[in-house]
């Protein structure tokens, strides 16, 4: 599956089923936001960030579902967050953690007057995590029987033997996002991440794993 293919299935899917979709993600969005505006006045309040982790894999659940059988229902994101929220909780917690630390890192840089280049390096490398990230998730969700060390291993495995294709969906859901918080954040929250996690389960899955 190249990643154009992926990104124009992933349109047809969120088309037919978007507001299937849009709960999951809105709640999502919501503990962000939530997560986001309580660390500006208590910084320790970002740990509750880590909350948004099962609902990733929720809608990670959903998006591997639709595209296995063609339908998702509302109901499939209880599902997914009965069976997966113990790894969206370590998911969750493994994100905050690497977003603290590269956040501190780029305050750090951007301080000094040569630092500049690694701030830029430290944000490529927040994109390139991000990327592997929603990689592991939709592996981790599709293959629910793996351990998530494995589940890491194969999203690094698929990753690294497709390099070019990766980084291609990569930066084009990075550009949908970053439109969907641009446009008053509203798309952001209700549709943009349900999408991106739809075109990368059409990225993962192979063919034969798709009902037809």
């Amino acid at each position: 599956m190249t990643a154009r293919r992926a990104l124009g299935l992933a349109f047809g899917d969120l088309y037919r089923n978007s507001w299937r979709l849009v709960p999951v993600n809105a709640a999502l969005g919501a503990v962000l936001v939530f997560s986001a505006v309580a660390a500006v006045a208590v910084h320790a309040l970002l740990v509750l960030a880590v909350l948004a982790g099962p609902l990733v894999t929720a809608l990670a659940h959903c998006s591997v579902t639709l595209v296995r059988t063609g339908n998702v229902a509302v109901a499939d994101a209880w599902q997914g967050l009965r069976m997966h929220w113990r790894r969206g909780l370590a998911l969750g917690a493994a994100g905050v953690a690497l977003g603290v630390l590269a956040g501190v890192a780029v305050h750090f840089y951007t301080r000094s007057s040569v630092g500049w280049p690694f701030a830029f390096v430290t944000l490529y490398l927040v994109v390139l995590l991000g990327i592997y990230a929603a990689l592991l998730a939709t592996v981790a969700v599709a293959e629910p029987e793996l351990p998530l060390r494995v589940a890491a291993r194969d999203a690094a495995t698929l990753a690294a033997q497709r390099p070019g294709a990766t980084g291609l969906l990569g930066l084009a859901l990075l550009l949908v996002n970053v439109a969907g918080v641009a446009a008053a954040v509203m798309p952001f929250l209700t549709l943009t991440v349900a999408y991106s996690f739809v075109a990368v389960a059409h990225f993962v899955l192979p063919a034969e794993a798709r009902e037809v």
